[in-house]
């Protein structure tokens, strides 16, 4: 079965199937590509507590910047987010976001518990 949250025309905020849960690209706001990617973040812990998951669970994600030039700001955000020991598989990789002013999307695949 397939189970669909916030869901709108386009698309939902999150799919669960057969124990997993896929969660629509976040978005945060902020100037900084630490700013935003701490909100992103934040989103994130959100929409996976609602499904019933967390990010110990996270098996993959993909991150998204508009200029690899902020990798290393962004990924100082990051390390101090994932759980030690629960690195997923992760992706990173530049591209033009759907407003000149984001930074950073995320991409969440996680098990639910």
């Amino acid at each position: 079965m397939i189970q669909r949250l916030e869901t709108s025309q386009r698309m939902s905020k999150i799919v669960k199937h057969n124990g997993v849960v896929y969660l629509c690209g976040q978005v945060g706001d902020g100037e900084t590509v630490a700013e935003q990617t701490v909100d992103c973040l934040s989103r994130i812990d959100a929409l996976l507590l609602r499904a019933g998951s967390s990010r110990g669970n996270i098996l993959q994600a993909v991150i998204w910047l508009a200029d690899m030039a902020d990798f290393d700001e962004m990924n100082m955000v990051w390390d101090g987010w994932v759980p030690p020991g629960h690195a997923p598989a992760r992706a990173c990789g530049e591209a033009k976001l759907a407003s000149p002013a984001r930074k950073v999307e995320v991409i969440i695949t996680a098990a639910l518990w």
